[in-house]
């Protein structure tokens, strides 16, 4: 068996939250960072139903201060 690396969708989520708060930004203020006309993709990857794209990781990474890995969590899946 061989061990394939995905990412946590939901702790991702819980860990972009947890920045976001840490930086004591509101989600209306890391949408208007972000140049988003509506919260719903910022509530989406909160929730663990979406990832942010390779751009706002970007932009994410550079907000909180923290390398895009720090804000992606990666879960070993058991591949046969």
């Amino acid at each position: 068996m061989k061990s394939l690396p995905t990412i946590d969708m939901v702790k991702t989520g819980e860990k972009i939250e947890n920045l976001r708060k840490g930086k004591g930004l509101t989600v209306s203020e890391l949408q208007d960072y972000l140049g988003f006309n509506t919260p719903q993709s910022i509530y989406k990857w909160q929730k663990g139903k979406v990832v942010p794209t390779v751009d706002h990781l970007v932009a994410l990474s550079s907000l909180f201060e923290v390398a895009i890995d720090e804000i992606i969590i990666i879960e070993d899946t058991i591949v046969q």
